[in-house]
Formats: C-alpha cells, sequence, structure tokens
C-alpha cells in the first residue's frame, strides 16, 4: 500500500470513533457534530462545500484534485469506480485543512452495472417487491463502485409521451409513482443511510418538470396550485416521506418563476411545509441558466436568486464558487444563506456515514475488482426475473402467443440485434456488449429446435438530420446504407419463408432520452412500411416493441396478429422477451402510461375532469367534449394488459353503505381464472368522488393487488377503504374529505370496471 492509501486509511479509521459515537446517539449530536466543524471553517471552505463538479473537459482531474485539496469542491459526478474516486477522497481527507470528505453521485435510474427495464417498464410491473429488487440490486452494485448518492428516483408525473424522459418516470399515475417513489428511495437505502452498501436517494425532478408545455424539454409549466398538489407533488412528497437524502431541482420554470430561484418552491413548500431536512442540488448548469430564462441579469444575479431562493449545491459549478464571496462583502446575502447550504450538505454526508468512513463505500485498493465490468459483477437472475414482469401483452388474436420451438422463425428489424438499444436511456454503467439482443435470447430459447433466419428489414431512422441529432455524442444509431426498398425485400423473402414473423420495431434508446421531445409518436424511420410489408405475406405476424414512450399504433394493432411492449428491458431483456413469447413465463404488465390513437388526442390520460358536456358511449357526438375524425378514447388505457389465460371479475360487494368519519368499509370482488393456464393479474380499485367542493376527476387510482392463479382457481380480492382515500386538496387547499356519494370501481385496467357506491357521513 502506498504512503497517500495509507494515511487515507488511517484518517478514515481515526474518524471512526466519531462517527459511532453519534449514528446511535440523538439528533442533536449530529446537530453539535456539524455546528463544531462550521466554526472552524472558512468563507471559502464554506462555499466549496457548495461545488458539485464533473470530472471532465471542464475541470479534468488534475485540477479537480487541487481544487479538493484546497476545500474548494464538496462532491462530484459522473467519477463512478473505486480507483477513480479513491485519490478523490484521499485529496479531501488527507490534504485538506478540515479533512472534509466527498460524496461521489450518479445517475443511477434503472440499474448500474445490470441495467433493468427503464422505469416506465418496471411501472408497468405494478410489483413493488420487484421494482425494490431493482433498487436493491441498483444500491449495491452503485455502492461497491464507490458512489453515495444517485440522482433519483424521477418521479415526474408524465402525461405527455412527446415528452422524451417520459420513459425516466413511472407514468402518469400519482397514486402509483407515489407507491414507487416509497420503495425505490427505501431500496435505494437499505437498512441503514450509512451502511457500505447504502445509497442515498436523491429524488427529482422538483417540481413539476413532466408537465412542460407541448412535452418539449426544458420548457415551462404554468399549473393551477390545486393541480400541482392533487396531481403532481405528490410522488416528491412521498419520497422524502419515505427518507431521501437529496432533492434534485427541476430546469424548468413553474408559473413564471424558475424552479432554480423560487423560494416558495425550496423554502416554503419543501423545508416548511414538508419538513424536508436534507440538501437540494440544482441540475446541470441550471444557476447560470437563470440569466436566459430571463429572471438574472448576470451570473452575480443568478447565484444571489438560488442561494436565497434555497439551492444549497451548484452542479457543475462556476457561479457559486466565483459570486457568493463578492455577494456576502457587499450585503447582498447573508451568512445564514451560506451557512444554511453548508449545514445540509455536511448533513448529508454525516447520514451517508462518510465522516465515520470517508472510504466506506470505496474501500481499499486492494480489494478493487479486477475487472472493473467483469461478468461476476452482474445480477443476471435478477434482471432476467425482473423484465419478465415488466412486458405488457397488448394483442393476441387467435392464441398466436406463445410461440412453438419448432419451424422456422423469422426475426426482424434493426431492434432485434442491438446491444445498445437493449439498455435504454440513463443506462449509468452498463455495458452494451454484455446484453442480451432479442434475437440472441430467441436463439438460446430454441436452441437445435427451431430455425431462426433474420433481415433487418428497416433502419430505425433514415433522416441524415435526425441521425446526426442523436449521434451528436457518441454513436447512438448504426444505419444500413442499402435503400430502404431492398432491405423491405429482404425482410420480405425470409417471411415468405417462415412459419411466423416475429418484427422488433420500435425506437432507438436515444429517442427516449433527456432533450428527446418528439412530434409525432409514430413508429420512425421505414418501419411502418415494413411492418404493412410482412403483414402482406399472410405469415402470423407478432409486433415486439421496443420503446421508451407510448406510441401511436392504430395501423399497427390492426395488421399484428400479437404485439408485446417489452420497453427498453434491460441487460438480460433477449432472454426475458424469450421466456415470455415462447410461454416459458405468463405475461402480467399492465400499462403505466394511456397510449393514444393519435398525437392529436394529447394530453390523454385515464384521470382526467369530467365536463358539462361529456361523450356519452352509444350516443351522438354532436356539442359534446370529443374528436370528430376518429374513434374516441385511448387505443390501449391505463393499467391495460393481457395474459396467456383470461381472468372474469364478480360484481363489486360493499361491506355497508356508508362511512362515517374515521371509520372504513372493505370493498371485495371475486377474481377467477377461467383459462387454462396460471397467470397473475392486477386488480385494480378506482374511486370517484360524485360532487364536490371542485370538479373530481372520473377516476383515480387508490389501490391495487397483483394476484397469482392457478388455472380455475378463484379468490375474493378484499380493498380496505378509509376517509384517508377520499381526501383531496379543496380549492382553499386543505387536505378534506367531504361529505357525499363516492363511486368505487374495480377492474383489470382503468376502462372495464365494475361499480358500487357509498356514502360519507
Amino acid at each position: 500500500m502506498n504512503k497517500l492509501c495509507l494515511l487515507g486509511l488511517v484518517v478514515g479509521l481515526a474518524s471512526h470513533s466519531v462517527m459511532a459515537e453519534t449514528t446511535t446517539t440523538p439528533l442533536a449530536n449530529k446537530n453539535a457534530f456539524i455546528s463544531n466543524l462550521m466554526k472552524q471553517m472558512t468563507l471559502a471552505e464554506k462555499i466549496g462545500q457548495l461545488r458539485l463538479i464533473s470530472i471532465g473537459p471542464e475541470m479534468p482531474q488534475p485540477q479537480i484534485l487541487k481544487e479538493i485539496a484546497a476545500g474548494r469542491i464538496g462532491g462530484t459526478f459522473n467519477s463512478i469506480t473505486r480507483p477513480e474516486n479513491r485519490p478523490l477522497q484521499q485529496a479531501a481527507v488527507v490534504n485538506s485543512r478540515l479533512k472534509i470528505p466527498m460524496f461521489f453521485a450518479y445517475d443511477v435510474v434503472h440499474g448500474h452495472r445490470t441495467a433493468f427495464p427503464i422505469s416506465l417498464g418496471l411501472a408497468a410491473s405494478w410489483d413493488m417487491d420487484a421494482i425494490a429488487l431493482s433498487g436493491r440490486v441498483s444500491a449495491k452494485e452503485a455502492a461497491a463502485d464507490g458512489l453515495d448518492m444517485t440522482f433519483a428516483p424521477m418521479v415526474d408525473i408524465s402525461r405527455d409521451p412527446r415528452w422524451g424522459r417520459s420513459s425516466e418516470g413511472f407514468g402518469e399515475d400519482t397514486y402509483l409513482v407515489s407507491r414507487i417513489a416509497k420503495v425505490m428511495v427505501n431500496a435505494y437505502r437499505g437498512e441503514h443511510p450509512g451502511s457500505a452498501d447504502s445509497l442515498m436517494a436523491s429524488v427529482k425532478h422538483f417540481a413539476l418538470y413532466g408537465a412542460v408545455e407541448g412535452g418539449k424539454d426544458y420548457n415551462t409549466v404554468d399549473m393551477s396550485p390545486t393541480r400541482m398538489y392533487q396531481d403532481y407533488l405528490p410522488p416528491y412528497h412521498a419520497a422524502i416521506d419515505a427518507g431521501a437524502g437529496g432533492v434534485m431541482i427541476a430546469l424548468n420554470s413553474i408559473n413564471g418563476i424558475p424552479a432554480t430561484s423560487n423560494t416558495w418552491l425550496l423554502k416554503d413548500l419543501l423545508r416548511k411545509d414538508w419538513g424536508f431536512k436534507g440538501v437540494t442540488i440544482s441540475d446541470h448548469g441550471a444557476i447560470k441558466e437563470l440569466i436566459r430564462h430571463g429572471v438574472a441579469r448576470d451570473d452575480r444575479e443568478a447565484a444571489k436568486l438560488a442561494i436565497k431562493a434555497g439551492v444549497d449545491m451548484s452542479m457543475n459549478d462556476s457561479v457559486y464558487g466565483e459570486q457568493l464571496p463578492g455577494l456576502l462583502k457587499d450585503g447582498e446575502i447573508t451568512q445564514n444563506d451560506i451557512d444554511s447550504a453548508v449545514r445540509e450538505v455536511l448533513g448529508a454526508k454525516y447520514d451517508m456515514g462518510l465522516f465515520a468512513d470517508p472510504f466506506r463505500r470505496i474501500g481499499d485498493a486492494a480489494t478493487d475488482p479486477i475487472d472493473t465490468n467483469g461478468e461476476s459483477r452482474l445480477h443476471r437472475v435478477e434482471a432476467r426475473d425482473v423484465a419478465r414482469k415488466t412486458m405488457v401483452l397488448l394483442k393476441n388474436d387467435n392464441e398466436t402467443l406463445p410461440l412453438k420451438k419448432q419451424g422456422t422463425i423469422a426475426v426482424i428489424g434493426a431492434l432485434a440485434k442491438s446491444q445498445l438499444d437493449m439498455l435504454g436511456s440513463w443506462s449509468a454503467a452498463g455495458v452494451p456488449h454484455q446484453s442480451v439482443t432479442v434475437f440472441d435470447g430467441l436463439a438460446s430459447a430454441v436452441g437445435d429446435k427451431a430455425k431462426l433466419v433474420y433481415a433487418r428489414g428497416a433502419n430505425v431512422a433514415d433522416d441524415p438530420a435526425i441521425i446526426k441529432y442523436l449521434n451528436f455524442m457518441v454513436t447512438e444509431v448504426e444505419t444500413d446504407p442499402r435503400p430502404a426498398e431492398e432491405m423491405i425485400a429482404e425482410a420480405v423473402k425470409v417471411a415468405q419463408q417462415s412459419d411466423v414473423v416475429v418484427a422488433v420495431v420500435g425506437e432507438s434508446r436515444g429517442m427516449s432520452h433527456e432533450s428527446a421531445s418528439r412530434t409525432s409518436l409514430n413508429l420512425p424511420g421505414r418501419q411502418q412500411d415494413l411492418i404493412a410489408a410482412l403483414k402482406a405475406t399472410g405469415k402470423p405476424l407478432v409486433l415486439v416493441l421496443m420503446n421508451g414512450r407510448p406510441l401511436a399504433l392504430v395501423k399497427e394493432q390492426q395488421q399484428a396478429d400479437a404485439m408485446l411492449e417489452t420497453w427498453f428491458p434491460g441487460t438480460e431483456g433477449g432472454n426475458a422477451v424469450a421466456d415470455v413469447l415462447f410461454g416459458d413465463y405468463n405475461p402480467s404488465g399492465k400499462l403505466a402510461m394511456t397510449f393514444p390513437r393519435s398525437i392529436g388526442q394529447l394530453p390523454v390520460y385515464y384521470a382526467h375532469l369530467n365536463t358539462g358536456r361529456p361523450l356519452m358511449p352509444g350516443k351522438p357526438g354532436n356539442y359534446t367534449s370529443q374528436y370528430f375524425e376518429e374513434t374516441n378514447g385511448p387505443l390501449f388505457p391505463f393499467g391495460y394488459g393481457l395474459s396467456y389465460t383470461q381472468f372474469s371479475l364478480s360484481d363489486v360487494t360493499l361491506s355497508a353503505k356508508d362511512m362515517k368519519r374515521g371509520g372504513t368499509l372493505t370493498a371485495s370482488v371475486t377474481l377467477k381464472n377461467t383459462g387454462k393456464v396460471d397467470g397473475a393479474t392486477v386488480v385494480q380499485l378506482y374511486l370517484h368522488d360524485v360532487a364536490a367542493s371542485i370538479s373530481r376527476p372520473v377516476k383515480e387510482l387508490k389501490n391495487f393487488q397483483k394476484v397469482m392463479l392457478k388455472a380455475g382457481e378463484e379468490k375474493v380480492v378484499t380493498f380496505t377503504l378509509s376517509e384517508e382515500d377520499l381526501k383531496f386538496f379543496n380549492p382553499a387547499l386543505k387536505f378534506v374529505a367531504e361529505p357525499g356519494e363516492f363511486n368505487v370501481m374495480i377492474g383489470l385496467d382503468s376502462s372495464d370496471v365494475k361499480q358500487q357506491s357509498f356514502n360519507l357521513l
């Protein structure tokens, strides 16, 4: 062990006794520890703690080491291995004056080295145990690389699939996303936030980012307070209640005020109303962007607005380091403005256990993995298990699926052999060559029992401008230079020689990403033409979808014999797809976002308010709220998903017709597997407040249960309702339950439900 490493270890061991006393003692000791440390800090050292820096062209490693040793950096992001992070931590705890440890953060969103399905896919599992497993594995892998914090979970409610970051979140529903937010925060943390395998969650993007106008990234949000409190804010609150130690601030403005300078958002709501005690972090370069938002004249004013609004750490900082000293000297900010932020940063480090042992997650160099990307570091069994549960069967005419492992199977599509796209966006440290493609998964499943033949059929994108955009930083999209007609003709020839066609179609992963908003939800490139040509062969046609957002698939739904939504399913995605296509696993996923018929319907989501002139099924549409050119309603509703078996639901039975204040009642249905194979489905309970002080959604998800039944088996599924389930934010933003009639609706999706009513007295 070299001298520097030994010194780092000594410092870590020496400081361990400090934390050993404080981890099991009252919070006052934590506060006393931080207060004592802050008394010793210079202004420059305090401001240094507020800077979150990325190693890269903006600041290469030699410079960052000097800055850390001088006490001018509080943490880094995008340094993601132990050998990368160890010298940075040594610079902090050996070479700096006060030995304040660094923390290391990264976007670990749906896996670290092992990629699980994208978040929208995880939500489609409606399986909290599977989602928790993905989070726990992610935390273990990230902590084993020396990381302390993740910029996740992303809990922005998204009701506009044009927004590319829909892939990164958990869908459109407040209740479902809030449930998942709690699960993910707890999974990242593990048993204790200071444990060696714990990852501190920094929930994002606070707030309302998923409601950007037109689904255009970074755009404005203009929203009434009641809608904020009712629909968009609860998931962040749920994550904070679950113990998220950090909050990443959104890039959008809210009613004209950027989140990064929004005092109401960061102080009044987050700190005072919700009691958040953790650290707030700007998004990348967001403080400087206040100038372009038009609320700051220059860097100086941007820094002032941010620190006074409650932005603790400046990501990719230049303005805090450069501007805060002068602002303090001139009396434009106070010492308390700086000290409050510093206290939260140090508090987060304390909670992570870094004052106890700065090398808790980095470890000693002798224990570093021999191969950073080694196969032994992956969790393939878990990834395959979770991925299977996220897949949604959208159509299955004439029992086209499951496929038989025999004959000749044509596998068509550029995505069928793309290892990179399996990983999805924000794939952290995932390595493309370690992912299993759909083609390879099918080949492995059939072995020598069936013959697989392949043709590319079509590029995912043909427009040179689009390809250039998607390949801006790295090559994301590989294209075949042959004419489209030639590739389609080749695919048709292959299909004609086969017994069944599996066409893997959708988006490249970069099309469902940050700054990847779309003006069309159609399949990109010439994939629509490819599907039409394959349909014309008369062969059974199975569409396997890979995408990070709901797509408009009216034609495709008509053409396909079967459709399976697989999202971007992760490292083991190809094997998981094969499990489902061949019936080794019976699909049970349900959509977490509504699939529209066309982009002209947007926004389309199930929990909408009614109007005074709603469209009534079976009645003329004239002078009602509807579109007259096409069928109204979504192509696939929220909560929708088929199985290889069939399920029936009885009528709803209520334990009482009235609920007293503070009381409860139960709603029950009998679920029966009426098919021939075992399977799972999700029983969903929705409520509607019939007459309230403000218009309430036509239905709102309030609970669900995922139930596995053997063929022919039935089970009574019971939900308990309390007054809390009936509450909403009234016009005065009071969270209340108002007396009156409530409809209880239970179904296997949000559209097809059984209903009963009761009264709150």
